[in-house]
């Protein structure tokens, strides 16, 4: 073995061990939704408008989001009502996954887990795993769509006792700037 072959493999087997001992970072399928978003939505409820911050918060431990959506009294809706939700995205270590928990001003609190990831990361699917004041049997889950780096379409389904999955509201998010 030549001096410049040993010289080439020292360079090399350090940067081999440190790539294969590199843990996948946990947050990376949502690192892009951090930041403040105003969004549109159509749905159930109606038309609304809405705005939206994601954050890390507590050293990164957790990624915060805070959303309102307003929606004006419409037919569809004729009173018209604010939906608010506060979510916290966590990674359980034990299962190696993502883990959505929303608490609703309706009181209702879900518990989703990360379904799937498309290869090139732009589409997330999240399923609840456990609901709080549902009824008993419902089954709800999330789809975000990465359209841009600033732009996602997130649609979210429920699916009652017997029934199949159907959309419930469908929002178009941009990031502020």
């Amino acid at each position: 073995m030549t001096l410049k072959t040993i010289a080439i493999l020292l360079l090399i087997f350090p940067m081999a061990i440190a790539q294969t001992g590199e843990k996948p970072d946990p947050w990376q399928p949502v690192k892009y939704f951090e930041g403040s978003w105003t969004g549109t939505s159509t749905g159930k409820a109606g038309e609304g408008q809405g705005e939206r911050v994601y954050e890390f918060i507590m050293n990164g431990a957790y990624l915060y989001c805070r959303n309102s959506m307003t929606f004006a009294p419409q037919e569809k809706n004729p009173k018209g009502e604010t939906h608010e939700d506060w979510g916290f995205f966590s990674h359980d270590n034990a299962r190696n996954m993502l883990v959505m928990r929303q608490f609703n001003i309706e009181r209702f609190i879900n518990r989703y887990t990360l379904d799937s990831l498309s290869n090139d990361g732009k589409t997330i699917h999240m399923n609840s795993e456990e609901s709080e004041n549902a009824p008993r049997g419902l089954r709800a889950r999330y789809k975000f769509e990465i359209k841009s780096d600033d732009e996602f379409i997130e649609t979210f389904e429920l699916g009652f006792p017997d029934k199949e999955f159907s959309c419930w509201m469908t929002n178009t998010w941009r990031r502020k700037r």
